[in-house]
């Protein structure tokens, strides 16, 4: 294993490509466009740079991991490699469309990867005739910083396939956790709901945003109160992620919250529309 190609050089994609380049890989980072790999490739550097002015990297070794990510905007690239992560976008037609093109150009041992957060990865492997070579590697934002890695096995992964990418996943510094493959896998299974649920308690009344937000980072001892991670990951991604329980499970306790779906046709979508929960300047 030496080659990875990473596919969509946006927040996660970058980081992944980072990552990967730092543990010593050649990395391909992929993009529709070229102004998007230049500015993924931007994002590296300044995390990278903030790692030389803590005094935790020198220049010379920022120079030396820049030099192992190679700009693409060509998926068939891809044939000279021994890994693909993809990272598009959260869309079930979109990622099935990449991995059919993949099975076509990536080399036979090549293993197939996806970091989708909440979709099945048995239905993205249908989509290939190498369904044992697929599986799913489900990063935490923001990656550099994040240790954990939910590797998921979809119906036909096989156990060296999965091995490979444990010993991988441990290469580049992070922790896996090994999931089966049903809607949502572990974190977002968990999570989602929880953040549901706060919405489901600001929407009946029961409390102030503020104040359910403050129950749960100082009663639960939670980093930041569910609403508010609600608007820093997306309330479109949220409602999304809840979408997908709710059709994967049929189980009316995966219901997204009225005002959950509210908010995200009115455009309120949490920090990167300068409104969700709270307001952003």
């Amino acid at each position: 294993m030496e080659r990875i190609m990473v596919i969509g050089a946006g927040q996660m994609g970058s980081g992944i490509a980072q990552v990967c380049a730092q543990a010593g890989y050649e990395v391909t980072l992929n993009d529709l466009k070229a102004e998007f790999v230049e500015r993924g490739l931007g994002v590296i550097k300044k995390n990278l740079s903030r790692q030389v002015d803590k005094g935790k990297m020198t220049a010379e070794e920022l120079d030396k991991v820049l030099g192992r990510i190679t700009a693409s905007n060509d998926l068939q690239d891809a044939k000279s490699v021994d890994l693909v992560i993809e990272a598009a976008v959260e869309n079930m037609d979109i990622k099935t469309k990449i991995f059919a093109q993949l099975d076509e150009i990536a080399p036979e041992h090549t293993i197939l990867a996806s970091n989708t957060s909440s979709l099945p990865i048995t239905e993205i492997a249908a989509a290939t005739n190498r369904p044992e070579k697929v599986i799913g590697m489900h990063f935490m934002n923001p990656v550099p910083v994040m240790k954990l890695v939910e590797i998921i096995r979809g119906l036909a992964t096989a156990d060296e396939v999965y091995q490979t990418i444990e010993d991988i996943t441990e290469k580049i510094g992070k922790v896996p956790v090994e999931v089966n493959d049903f809607p949502g896998f572990v974190a977002n299974r968990i999570l989602m709901p929880m953040i549901n649920e706060a919405i489901y308690t600001l929407y009946e009344g029961v409390a102030s945003k503020e104040d359910i937000d403050s129950v749960m980072k100082l009663g639960m001892n939670h980093p930041m109160g569910p609403l508010t991670l609600a608007d820093f990951i997306g309330l479109d991604t949220c409602l999304y992620i809840m979408e997908t329980l709710y059709e994967g499970f049929g189980d009316p306790k995966y219901r997204p919250c009225p005002l959950l779906r509210k908010y995200v046709k009115a455009g309120w979508l949490g920090k990167k529309s300068g409104r969700g929960f709270y307001v952003y300047e």
